[in-house]
């Protein structure tokens, strides 16, 4: 089994930054893509950012040029830093890695906030 443990969320003001990390422990047997998605309250998850195998990334446009995805391969863990956050920011985030189908993990999330 493999466990996801977000954390680095909380209460910033508008303008601020976040940094997420998630960890990625147990029996892992491949590893495709590593993500973050969120979803704010009524409306759907969406995907913010995910990294490949390769080092590939890519990111919604609506966070273009704020956020940066990136990962420690040694140890499993991929990391959000976030910059300029907006209210519409808001959200809980959650980190996905999905391996060689159908492996697909979700963390359990961990809420940010963007006071304006």
């Amino acid at each position: 089994q493999v466990q996801l443990v977000e954390s680095g969320g909380g209460l910033v003001q508008a303008g601020g930054s976040l940094r997420l990390s998630c960890a990625a422990s147990g029996t892992i047997f491949s590893i495709n893509i590593m993500g973050w998605y969120r979803q704010a309250p009524g409306k759907q998850r969406e995907l913010v950012a995910a990294i490949t195998i390769g080092g590939s990334t890519n990111y919604a446009d609506s966070v273009k040029g704020r956020f940066t995805i990136s990962r420690d391969t040694t140890k499993n863990w991929v990391y959000l830093q976030m910059n300029s956050l907006k209210p519409e920011d808001t959200a809980v985030y959650y980190c996905n890695l999905k391996g060689n189908w159908p492996n697909d993990y979700w963390g359990q999330g961990t809420q940010v906030t963007v006071s304006s």
